[in-house]
């Protein structure tokens, strides 16, 4: 009869094994998928007759002319996507803490602009909210088309910001407030040292969600003549009629882009339990 130090090991075995077949199993789900994809894609190309030129792709990148570095449309494009996305989140952030703080005022009239602050941005199309920002307040505020799209990109998604800031506030116990207050903290300084950094574990991951679909939404200013990563592409497109090659190759970008920030978000949200 096994000793009970033995016994542990001898039942941890098929929980081990059943976890390997259940990642196995996902495995193949996934490569069922993704061969069912790519047999569409490459059936579709092959009834237009479409001719795959690949090793075309590079070039949009990065080529060397002359014996110097010249940037392609690709990656001048991926830059300014990235800069949109950079300056769009910080300012989601702010617009969204400023709003969740409003609401949770002890003001009336900053209780009512933020209200209808959320109402009129969340019930409206962000494309009609583009055209707004662009031929009316751009004009009239003086602002240039790059600023308009990063303004129109905040506003809209820090309207989502502002109430997942305000429910992680709220969901912090009132009596965190108490205990911040007898330490003789002012409620700023408890604000930001006792209930900020607690409701942060709440809010990460729903506002990483959020910081991915602004990275996404960023697409939407190739409409007014930013030549963002989708503008570059399509002009590439125009060009050189090789549609399926750049559009994968945006969408690749893409994926890129937002699963690094996941990526970065989750280990974050790691650190922050760990510290905690």
């Amino acid at each position: 009869m096994p000793d009970s130090a033995s016994a542990p090991a001898v039942l941890a075995f098929p929980a081990g094994r059943d976890s390997r077949q259940r990642l196995l199993a996902d495995l193949g789900q996934i490569a069922l998928l993704l061969a069912g994809v790519s047999w569409l894609v490459l059936r579709g190309a092959r009834s237009m007759h479409y001719d795959w030129q690949w090793y075309r792709v590079p070039d949009y990148f990065v080529r060397v002319a002359d014996g110097e570095i010249v940037w392609g449309p690709l990656a001048k494009g991926m830059l300014v996507t990235l800069e949109i996305s950079a300056l769009g989140l910080v300012l989601t952030v702010v617009i969204g803490l400023i709003t969740a703080l409003l609401r949770l005022s002890q003001s009336f009239a900053g209780r009512v602009l933020a209200t209808g602050y959320l109402g009129l941005i969340r019930n409206t199309p962000l494309l009609v909210q583009l055209y707004v920002f662009y031929f009316v307040l751009g004009p009239t505020l003086g602002i240039g088309r790059f600023w308009t799209g990063v303004l129109c990109l905040a506003f809209f998604e820090g309207s989502y910001a502002a109430e997942i800031i305000r429910g992680g506030i709220q969901s912090v116990a009132k009596g965190q407030w108490e205990a911040s207050q007898s330490l003789g903290l002012s409620r700023y300084a408890g604000f930001r040292c006792v209930i900020l950094p607690q409701a942060m574990r709440i809010m990460l991951p729903p506002l990483t969600g959020q910081s991915v679909s602004l990275i996404k939404d960023s697409s939407i200013v190739s409409v007014i003549a930013i030549f963002d990563l989708t503008s570059e592409g399509r002009n590439v497109i125009s060009d050189t009629f090789m549609s399926f090659e750049i559009w994968f190759t945006v969408a690749a970008l893409y994926l890129t882009l937002t699963l690094s920030l996941s990526t970065a978000a989750s280990g974050l949200e790691r650190w922050l339990r760990r510290d905690a």
